[in-house]
């Protein structure tokens, strides 16, 4: 599996794309690139007006989901964006069947923030079990 592979839904509502990696530490990043190219395409296709701000969220956002998957579960994961009029929905698909689980707020603590910062920037949170592992999907309002 090459790290990027990225396959996009047609320019119609809604506007979708999944990328596949292998679960290497170089996933985090291309993940984040996927995402910006994605945004980029949605402000190109359609009157979807996404802020900097709500980028910035969206490539947060994957970039500590994907780097989960990459820490905790085995074997590769995968990257879907979907994009309509209202909402952005990113969805991290990896192997392991463990929830991630949101630790409570401590500022001593080195690490182990990302769930809680997904948590702080998005609209919605929610972990659908497969029978390959783990669905965890965000929402982050575009309006």
């Amino acid at each position: 599996m090459e790290d990027g592979a990225a396959a996009y839904g047609a320019a119609v509502e809604p506007l979708r794309a999944v990328a596949a990696y292998a679960g290497s530490a170089g996933a985090i990043a291309s993940a984040r690139d996927f995402t910006g190219t994605f945004l980029d395409r949605a402000r190109n296709l359609g009157p979807v007006a996404v802020t900097g701000r709500q980028a910035d969220a969206a490539r947060l956002v994957v970039s500590e989901l994907v780097t989960n998957a990459v820490k905790y579960a085995p074997g590769p994961c995968w990257v879907e964006l979907e994009m309509t009029e209202g909402a952005l929905a990113i969805s991290v698909c990896d192997t392991a069947a463990l929830v991630p689980v949101a630790r409570a707020p401590d500022a001593a603590r080195i690490g182990q923030h990302g769930l809680e910062i997904v948590l702080a920037v998005c609209d919605g949170l929610d972990v659908e079990h497969r029978a390959d592992g783990k669905r965890v999907r965000a929402r982050i309002a575009l309006k």
